[in-house]
C-alpha cells in the first residue's frame, strides 16, 4: 500500500473513532415548513411521522451522514380540510408517493447538501446547518442536536397546483421554507 492510500485509510479510521451514530428522537425533533398564502401571510406546518439516523463526529463537530424518511400522509397544518387536500393527487399524492426522503451527500462549512426526494423527484438541495452540539442527558444517553434550514421550489418536485387570484398573484407560493430541528440519541 502506498503512503497516500495509507494516509487516507488512517484518516478514515481515526474519524470513525470519534463519530457516533444517532437515531432521531421524534419527540424532540420537528420537520417544519412554511409557505406563502395569498401572497400576504405564511401557512406553517410539519410532518408528524418520520424516522432517521445520523452520524456526528464529536472531534470535528461535523455531521458525517444523515438519512431520513418522512411519511407524506402525516402532513399537519392544523386544518383538517387543508391537510386532506394536500394529500390528494394534485398536490403531494400521498397514496402514490408515501415517503419524502433525504440523504446527505456533502458537508461544506455550515452548509449541507443532500438528495431530497419528494413526489418521485430527486434533487440535490442545500441546507444551512446550525450545530447544537452534544450532551449527556440525565438518563445517561449521549444526545446530539442540530437545525437545518433552507428553501425549495415545490414546482421542481411536481407540486404545481395553484389558483390565480383576482387581484393577481397566486393562492400558494412556490417557495417552501424548510425549518428542521433534529435531536438524536446515540445508538448503543
Amino acid at each position: 500500500m502506498n503512503l497516500k492510500k495509507l494516509t487516507l485509510v488512517s484518516a478514515l479510521l481515526v474519524s470513525t473513532l470519534f463519530a457516533g451514530t444517532y437515531n432521531v428522537d421524534k419527540s424532540h425533533s420537528n420537520m417544519g415548513f412554511k409557505v406563502k398564502h395569498l401572497m400576504i401571510s405564511n401557512v406553517k406546518g410539519n410532518f408528524n411521522d418520520f424516522t432517521g439516523s445520523f452520524e456526528y463526529d464529536e472531534k470535528t463537530k461535523k455531521l458525517v451522514s444523515l438519512n431520513g424518511e418522512i411519511q407524506t400522509a402525516s402532513i399537519n397544518t392544523d386544518n383538517a380540510k387543508r391537510d386532506a387536500h394536500l394529500k390528494e393527487p394534485e398536490l403531494f399524492d400521498a397514496a402514490k408517493f408515501p415517503l419524502i426522503t433525504f440523504k446527505l451527500t456533502k458537508v461544506d462549512g455550515d452548509d449541507v447538501y443532500g438528495d431530497f426526494t419528494m413526489k418521485g423527484v430527486t434533487k440535490n438541495i442545500k441546507l444551512e446547518f446550525d450545530n447544537g452540539g452534544t450532551i449527556k442527558d440525565p438518563w445517561g444517553n449521549n444526545r446530539a442536536g442540530f437545525a437545518l434550514s433552507g428553501k425549495i421550489d415545490r414546482t421542481d418536485f411536481g407540486i404545481t397546483w395553484n389558483k390565480v387570484l383576482e387581484a393577481g398573484g397566486l393562492t400558494v407560493g412556490n417557495e417552501i421554507k424548510l425549518d428542521i430541528e433534529i435531536e438524536g440519541i446515540q445508538a448503543k
